[in-house]
């Protein structure tokens, strides 16, 4: 049987299911779950996969990689679905798999390419886990990710995705320390047919001037800002040992829309943070109106093992959710009245497999029946529904 590789979590999984996939692709049959350990959450849904998965494929190999597989690793272990783990730093080493070197180069994408430029963390947010299963920051060089850049558009990607566990630390443990905004520019410099270049979530808080500009004013960088905000209340950002108070995005977010009104935000929101009171929650709450954030990531804080968090004070598993809740609904209300503004305004989509695509903004569109995959349409939108303009 063919080998699978189901992705659980983030964008940088993603790109790494598919390095996995091609690694994996002569195994016979053997079922990957490249996993997340972000919330509690994230790590039942892992199980719940393994076991989905075991199911399906009674007589596989399984295999659980993924920062689960670190943080979690003994618990794993002993799920009796479960044939073996490979570490997370190891899973795209060839030799973790038992096979050769001459294990082929990640699939090509024909919509949207995501390139993992950087690797791990060097930060210590109290609530984060996530540094235990990826190690330090690691990022490849310049003349790595041109290379990577260059496989995907001569196969005629239209997209490029740059993604990581922090990207906006890559260069920090590179010769003199080049901060991304160095790694952008030369890659559109070097790549004047790149016709689009996205950027995943950035911390507000290392978004260096050049980046900025090229930001503000580069039309082929997507007008799609992301922040890791993780919270719209200082003391709770403080307590989260995030390197920015609540004035410093509102303060980025109002500079680089006055030079590009176009510009989107995403932001991810942790609901439920221990010792957070009611007013602290509703300045998470305001925060969405105020930037206003149109793609949220709402994240119901749960105890992870090891951080500084899980000893503090805890909320109500009720309480974490109804402000999980509610700061979904402020997202949603925000967003449709952003997807109203969009009706009758014409966006460039580039197009997907099952009938929608992504406008620049980010936006889901439903396009026409038999578009073909890969292409970039303008599309006049007349409605919206249920989050898809139509």
């Amino acid at each position: 049987m063919t080998p699978e590789v189901i992705s659980l979590g983030c964008r940088l999984n993603i790109a790494e299911s598919e390095r996995i996939r091609n690694l994996i692709a002569a195994e016979g049959d053997v079922v990957v779950v490249n996993s997340c350990a972000v919330t509690t959450e994230a790590v039942r849904q892992t199980r719940q996969a393994i076991r989905r998965a075991r199911r399906a494929r009674p007589d596989a190999r399984l295999l659980v990689t993924g920062c689960a597989a670190d943080i979690e690793r003994d618990q794993l272990a002993a799920m009796p679905e479960v044939d073996g783990l490979v570490p997370n730093t190891q899973k795209l080493d060839a030799r973790a798999w038992n096979v050769g070197e001459t294990a082929q180069p990640a699939p090509i994408s024909h919509t949207r390419a995501f390139i993992a430029v950087q690797n791990g963390c060097d930060h210590a947010c109290t609530f984060c886990v996530i540094p235990q299963g990826r190690g330090p920051s690691r990022s490849l060089s310049v003349p790595q990710v041109l290379h990577e850049v260059e496989r995907h558009l001569d196969k005629g990607a239209p997209e490029i995705v740059l993604t990581g566990v922090d990207v906006t630390s890559w260069g920090h443990d590179l010769p003199g320390k080049p901060p991304l905004g160095d790694l952008v520019l030369a890659i559109l410099d070097e790549f004047p047919q790149l016709q689009r270049l996205r950027m995943s979530s950035l911390d507000g808080a290392e978004i260096d001037p050049l980046l900025f500009e090229l930001f503000a004013g580069e039309a082929r960088i997507m007008p799609h800002l992301h922040l890791s905000m993780q919270h719209g209340a200082d003391l709770i950002l403080k307590r989260m040992k995030r390197r920015h108070l609540r004035r410093d995005a509102v303060d980025l977010v109002q500079r680089l829309k006055a030079r590009r009104p176009d510009l989107t935000v995403g932001a991810d929101l942790i609901a439920g943070f221990p010792t957070e009171s009611e007013a602290h929650h509703a300045d998470n709450c305001s925060i969405i109106a105020e930037l206003p954030i149109v793609h949220g990531h709402i994240f119901p804080y749960s105890p992870r093992p090891n951080t500084p968090a899980a000893r503090m004070p805890q909320l109500d598993k009720a309480v974490i959710k109804a402000r999980a809740a509610q700061l979904r609904s402020a997202v949603a209300k925000v967003r449709a009245a952003w997807l109203d503004s969009l009706v009758g305004q014409t966006q460039r989509v580039l197009t997907e497999s099952d009938g929608t695509g992504y406008a620049e903004n980010f936006a889901r569109v439903a396009l026409p029946n038999g578009t073909a995959r890969g292409t970039i349409l303008s599309v006049t939108p007349q409605s919206h529904e249920e989050g898809l303009l139509k």
